[in-house]
């Protein structure tokens, strides 16, 4: 896919050789903005655990870990995380991150089209679920121009730095 900067971005599913690189990235993209769960820690995994976190998303025929690489450098991650229990696997929770040199290129919309046409593709998924920071206008305005929906707010569910940020809970009806 082309971008706006004129770059060539791939976005294929991550596999096992990727867990190092993915960790790397991961301790990159924590770092760069605290819009994210996690902050330059990381999320404290082994290769070892990324390795089998891997092989778990790509043995469900409902969730993917996908990748968006430039140059073989990966750039963006994204990944679709279906339920499992038989009341709630018509849901998952969708979650993205981009590389802060990347942003504003075009990535997170093709990463997101991505994962929702695998989420639709599976023709068991009916909701994707997300949970955003709310004062993260930007990742809001692309959530809303992709057809979620706000459906509620979560009050002080962030913590960062002994402040409170609230959640807006979006979803995506297929």
């Amino acid at each position: 896919m082309l971008l706006k900067n004129g770059s060539e971005l791939t976005i294929r599913k991550a596999v096992r050789e990727d867990a190092k690189h993915l960790l790397d990235y991961l301790n990159t993209v924590g770092g760069e903005s605290d819009n994210l769960l996690f902050g330059a820690e990381g999320l404290g995994l082994t290769v070892e655990q990324e390795e089998r976190y891997i092989e778990g998303m790509e043995a469900s025929p409902a969730s993917a870990m996908l990748v968006g690489l430039i140059e073989d450098k990966i750039v963006s991650v994204g990944s679709v995380s279906a339920h499992t229990r038989e009341r709630n696997c018509h849901t998952c929770e969708i979650g993205i991150s981009v590389l802060k040199a990347f942003w504003s290129v075009g990535i997170g919309t093709c990463l997101m089209n991505e994962m929702i046409g695998f989420a639709k593709q599976t023709n068991k998924l009916k909701i994707i679920h997300l949970g955003v920071r709310s004062d993260n206008t930007r990742a809001i305005a692309l959530y809303k121009k992709l057809g979620f929906q706000e459906i509620g707010l979560y009050p002080k569910f962030f913590k960062i730095d002994d402040e409170f940020y609230d959640e807006v809970l979006m979803n995506l009806y297929l």
